[in-house]
């Protein structure tokens, strides 16, 4: 019997990255789960990471060393305050202090370096273009030019051995729709976390970008969020 095709996923811990990983395990992949420490205000989303993937059983974890806080220019890696109790409108309206400056480009880079190695074929990203904050780097035109790149700066695309496609499952659906597709597949949500700004024991706050949609989606998908809450 062949050996399961192997997949590298960039995996945060958060629900759509665990929604994701399982997708993937759902079409046979083995995968190769990734996560990075890159100076990130808090570091219960590797902890909600280390469990997702233990839960999951991935092939491997690695969680890669990065300080993007040399660079700044993101509330997600420095002293700004996390923007709350914000109307839809406004997270749809330009781009916020929360998105981090290239983020997906180099998590990317480094996926693909991975995949390079490993000889995968196949790497998973939960980006959203509809619930996604604004942030540039998570439409699928961005994704496009990504995967071209791709196939031009490795060995297996150049060679053609493996070429790199880049795997979107989340990119159209709504938070509701991810979350019952989740639930299909027998997420336990309980096991991540989204908030920007939660306690120092990882409750989250319920008030930043990525607690309301996230809990607009649980509201509208009909269930309720297993997530601690601070004062709940």
């Amino acid at each position: 019997m062949s050996e399961p095709a192997k997949a590298v996923l960039l995996l945060s811990g958060g629900l759509d990255s665990t929604t994701v990983l399982a997708v993937a395990r759902s079409k046979g992949y083995s995968v190769y789960a990734l996560s990075f420490r890159y100076g990130q205000r808090h570091v219960h989303e590797l902890d909600a990471a280390r469990r997702v993937a233990a839960a999951y059983a991935v092939a491997e974890h690695v969680i890669a060393d990065i300080d993007l806080r040399v660079f700044g220019g993101s509330a997600l890696t420095g002293t700004e305050p996390v923007p709350k109790d914000r109307e839809p409108a406004e997270m749809g309206a330009g781009i916020p202090i929360t998105y981090v400056p290239a983020r997906n480009t180099i998590f990317l880079s480094f996926a693909l370096a991975w995949a390079d190695v490993l000889g995968a074929r196949r790497i998973f990203i939960g980006v959203n273009a509809l619930d996604y904050s604004g942030y540039p780097d998570c439409r699928p035109e961005y994704i496009e030019a990504y995967e071209r790149m791709a196939n031009l700066a490795t060995r297996s695309g150049v060679e053609g051995t493996a070429p790199i496609r880049i795997s979107t499952p989340l990119i159209d659906l709504s938070k509701a729709d991810i979350i019952r597709l989740g639930r299909s597949l027998g997420v336990d949500y309980s096991l991540t976390t989204s908030c920007y700004d939660p306690d120092a024991l990882g409750a989250a706050c319920g008030h930043c970008d990525a607690c309301l949609l996230r809990l607009k989606g649980f509201a509208e998908a009909g269930v309720k969020d297993p997530a601690r809450y601070a004062g709940g």
